[in-house]
């Protein structure tokens, strides 16, 4: 008896070995890569696939072949050896990096998850080493770096992952786009596709894996991401964080010098694959850099609209087609983040919720990212929660929704306190519901030799470490005196218990100079009591398209400023520490223009955003003046800002008068309250507005022909920012229908009028020099004679 229990026994382990056996996963891509179990330790029973990243500089290959043949090193891996399928998380590198290491993976193995990473076209043993063209000649003709270009880099992430599908071994639904800079640009472009693929012609097609399942991104919480990839490198200043669409508009930008060489020094030296210039006009990461380098003028010429054309095309989710919703977005970007700064994430929020108001979208902000970012422990461990939590909701049903709002953390120093925060609004407008505002009328110059260099590098984000500190720190002090030939603005010292900015403070002011597209460079800074040291809270750029009264914005940042403490706007020709145009040592934030001329500045209207809410501090703080809109055509007003409002240039120039309340009518005369909307800093606006008043009856049959009845007319004097109350003579037909009770009212065009029964009331437009402003109530308050 005890032998045929033993018996059954073996022939029962004979039996389930062969099971057990086939629940390992012994491969992955059709057994192109090898797969291990691991065994006792930290990462016991994870299964790896892959040769991992044994050190910085020395990569061991575990390529696959992508669509078009070029072999990717990839690595992938599993929380156990059950065999799934599982849900996915990509991990992507940032610029001129690597596959994620095991290791670095057990973030999310130990969560449940498949892990894939793999190294980008170009770099390392994609095509980027010298042992690696050896082993495939086909690196040389396509497996250069494309700056993570949507039919390529980010295809090939799609391709894998549906391959993966196919063995089983993944869900094609749940899939989460994780990773930072270079690897946020991925996770963007991820989430903007969401079931999507581009091909090399650009269209766009079902994403499916090669055996044909429908896959789709299920969320992705893109790092210190690009949305616009010119922009990021080369800003124009037209990026306005209250604007619907904020597409590249206008001129050619500046370049950020020391970014754009540190990055393409940096890729090289990798290593990393970079075509010749001029031979790859979708990948012309030399010839591109080198126009750059050769400097203004950059207007008409063609290298200047294919450059952008194909960057915003094919390298930035912000214009991939947004017909559709993208995946649930948790976007984190760095307020000190000089390469990719937080409004590359507020452009694409507001286009989202504008055009998709259900549609799942977060912000988180804080001092982190590249330089000149702290990566405070508080802040970087908030963000990994959130993350966590957004990936464990939409790939395993965990917890519950997360709240689409916004977060942000103030910087602090000196480096290493603990950051202000958090604090968390519905929106991002939210955040800010005050505002400091500071103006002057005085013209002032900024000198084409204007700045201070010292200072330049001081605040220089020098992300290639080339000099020594305080370069490239968020805290580094420079010395808090005027620049030499820079236009300055000083607000007053704080009040007791200070205040504090967060958002992008907005500049507008009127421009004049003697070339068609100058820089000009601005730093809002903190000016410690008694003027020895200043700190750099916001920066930013903008080309000037001609001359005139134009408007752009800084970076934003959330910064306290102290009691005593005084903030100042520097208005420079440039942001550096160093003249020359063609300098290739990264010690430039923008890069110097080519005969910068002095720029004459008056009727400066600077714009700061605080955290405290209007009428605090004594009325420092004012409610947020109407949103100044750019002329650009569609330009509309994000979600968020309407109780805000906006007001055109063209008004805010030249001024708008507005009835304020009712209008009544007595006697001969018509008595309103006027008001002028100017928002302009010193502006002489509504000075002499013409101001018509206009209704019009309607009788029985056939409209009257004509623009209806003129009330009343006159020119009026309204001092910017006040309300006058005038009279005006009504004219005879005015007091005709102002008489008539029994005539009707006709509705006509954009001229209504429109009578409240038992009230002589009418519904009146005004208009000033020609063009129409809001409807205004017109009542009888006494006989018309």
């Amino acid at each position: 008896m005890r032998k045929l229990a033993v018996l059954v026994v073996a022939l029962a382990a004979m039996i389930l070995a062969p099971a057990a056996a086939q629940a390992a996963i012994p491969s992955v891509f059709n057994g192109t890569i090898a797969c291990n179990t691991q065994g006792p330790g930290a990462a016991e029973g994870q299964v790896w696939c892959g040769t991992g990243k044994h050190d910085q500089n020395v990569d061991v290959r575990s390529t696959v072949k992508s669509f078009d043949d070029v072999p990717i090193d990839v690595n992938v891996a599993f929380p156990d050896d059950a065999g799934g399928p599982y849900p996915l998380v990509y991990m992507f590198h940032g610029y001129g990096g690597g596959k994620v290491n095991f290791p670095e993976m057990n973030r999310w193995l130990s969560r449940g998850y498949a892990v894939l990473s793999q190294t980008n076209r170009g770099f390392h043993e994609s095509c980027g080493t010298a042992t690696s063209q050896d082993a495939d000649p086909i690196c040389k003709t396509k497996g250069f770096v494309r700056l993570d270009d949507t039919r390529y880099e980010v295809r090939d992430a799609q391709l894998f992952a549906g391959k993966l599908v196919d063995e089983g071994l993944v869900q094609p639904t749940k899939i989460a786009a994780t990773g930072g800079s270079y690897g946020g640009g991925m996770s963007m472009a991820l989430a903007a596709l969401k079931d999507r693929v581009m091909l090399p012609d650009g269209s766009l097609t079902d994403w499916k894996s090669p055996n044909g399942t429908a896959m789709s991104l299920a969320v992705a919480t893109p790092d210190i991401p690009w949305t616009d990839l010119a922009y990021s490198l080369v800003p124009n200043g037209s990026n306005l964080d209250y604007l619907k669409d904020a597409s590249y508009y206008g001129p050619f930008g500046v370049m950020k010098q020391s970014y754009v060489n540190s990055l393409f020094l940096g890729g090289l030296i990798a290593p990393g694959y970079y075509t010749p210039a001029g031979q790859q006009p979708e990948a012309d990461l030399a010839g591109w850099k080198a126009f750059m380098d050769s400097g203004e003028p950059y207007e008409g010429k063609p290298e200047a609209d294919a450059m952008l054309e194909e960057i915003t095309k094919h390298h930035s989710s912000y214009y991939i087609d947004h017909s559709q919703a993208p995946a649930p977005l948790l976007i984190s970007s760095g307020f000190t983040d000089d390469l990719f700064p937080g409004n590359e994430a507020t452009r694409y929020y507001n286009r989202t919720r504008a055009e998709f108001p259900d549609a799942p979208i977060s912000l988180f902000f804080g001092s982190f990212g590249h330089p000149r970012g702290q990566n405070g422990s508080e802040v970087q461990n908030a963000k990994a929660d959130l993350q966590n939590q957004w990936i464990d909701h939409y790939l395993k049903g965990a917890g519950t929704k997360p709240a689409s709002n916004v977060t942000t953390y103030t910087q602090v120093c000196p480096d290493g306190d603990p950051d202000g925060g958090p604090f968390v609004t519905g929106d991002w407008v939210s955040q800010s519901p005050g505002e400091v505002r500071l103006g002057s009328a005085a013209a002032k110059t900024i000198a084409a030799g204007g700045g201070d260099r010292t200072v330049g590098g001081v605040f220089d984000p020098n992300p290639a470490g080339l000099f020594p500190a305080p370069s490239g720190k968020a805290c580094g002090e420079a010395n808090g005196s005027p620049e030499p030939g820079a236009a300055s603005y000083e607000t007053a010292a704080a009040p007791a218990g200070g205040f504090t900015v967060v958002g992008a403070p907005t500049v507008i002011a009127d421009f004049t100079s003697s070339s068609a597209n100058p820089q000009v460079a601005a730093r809002l800074v903190d000016v410690a009591p008694g003027g020895a040291t200043k700190t750099l809270v916001n920066r930013g750029v903008t080309r000037l398209n001609g001359n005139g009264t134009q408007l752009f914005q800084l970076q934003p940042n959330a910064w306290k400023v102290e009691a005593g403490h005084v903030l100042r706007l520097e208005l420079l020709p440039f942001d550096g520490a160093e003249t020359g145009p063609f300098s290739t040592i990264p010690h430039n934030f923008t890069r110097p223009s080519n005969s910068q001329p002095d720029i004459a500045v008056s009727n400066l209207d600077l714009r700061i955003p605080v955290q405290e809410a209007p009428g605090s501090l004594s009325g420092l703080v004012t409610k947020p003046a109407p949103r100044v809109m750019p002329d650009r055509p569609g330009a509309a007003l994000a979600k968020g800002n309407e109780s805000i409002g906006s007001t055109t240039l063209a008004v805010y120039k030249s001024g708008k008068v507005s009835s304020k309340g009712a209008v009544k009518v007595k006697g001969k005369q018509l008595i309103a309250k006027l008001h002028c909307e100017a928002p302009g800093s010193g502006a002489a606006a509504c000075t002499a507005a013409k101001v018509v008043f206009k209704g019009a009856p309607k009788g029985k049959g056939k409209r009257a022909k004509g623009k209806g009845v003129k009330l009343a007319q006159k020119s009026v004097k309204v001092k910017a920012g006040k309300t006058v109350t005038v009279r005006f003579k009504l004219t005879a037909k005015a007091r005709k229908l102002f008489r008539d009770s029994k005539k009707r009212i006709r509705k006509r065009g954009k001229i209504r009028v429109k009578r409240v029964k038992g009230m002589k009331k009418l519904r009146t437009q005004v208009l000033i020099a020609g063009k129409s402003s809001r409807y205004v109530v017109v009542k009888r308050t006494g006989r018309v004679r």
